[in-house]
């Protein structure tokens, strides 16, 4: 099973994927993906290069480019694997159409702010408003190539709302595992 993770920044997305590792899913991370092309061209890793970067890919080659390589090294691999970040329409549909299960990730904006800033992460470095305006420029994009987090989250199979505990997150990926097996 190959598993499509997508939702709001700091919803707890790497936090699922982690739960899935821990029950044998191979990570595969279009974030990850992106920073070695953003490292390759001797950019700045942070949250302006990143859309940059993965706006160029898929601009110059197709929407669902970054998927696309990382569901082919997941095929080729085998076995469950979470292909993570799923941002933009293209690549949402590439991976329904190829079989792969999409699932959104979401949470309380706050909440959400408070997360990113606590993993110290390059990209989240900011404050409130900044945070809230570059969120807001990856909602709702018409162009191909670039975010539609929104367009792409209403494409789910299934929505986890992460407001609560960790178990109460574990419970809601196993209740879809369950659902999508059985």
């Amino acid at each position: 099973m190959i598993i499509g993770i997508t939702g709001t920044n700091g919803a707890g997305k790497g936090t699922v994927v982690e739960y899935l590792i821990s029950k044998g899913f191979a990570h595969y991370s279009a974030r990850g993906f992106i920073t070695e092309e953003i490292q390759r061209r001797g950019m700045p890793v942070d949250r302006s290069s990143m859309r940059e970067v993965a706006n160029d890919l898929r601009q110059t080659h197709v929407p669902s480019y970054i998927v696309e390589q990382l569901f082919n090294a997941a095929q080729a691999a085998g076995g469950d694997a979470i292909i993570e970040s799923i941002r933009n329409v293209g690549e949402a549909e590439f991976l329904k159409v190829h079989g792969a299960m999409l699932l959104a990730v979401d949470a309380d904006q706050k909440l959400r702010y408070e997360r990113s800033v606590a993993r110290g992460s390059e990209t989240d470095r900011v404050d409130f408003d900044t945070w809230v305006m570059q969120e807001e420029r990856e909602w709702h994009n018409a162009a191909a190539h670039d975010m539609n987090v929104p367009g792409v989250m209403q494409m789910a199979d299934a929505t986890i709302t992460n407001n609560g505990t960790l178990s109460e997150l574990h419970a809601q990926v196993d209740a879809v595992l369950e659902k999508s097996v059985g």
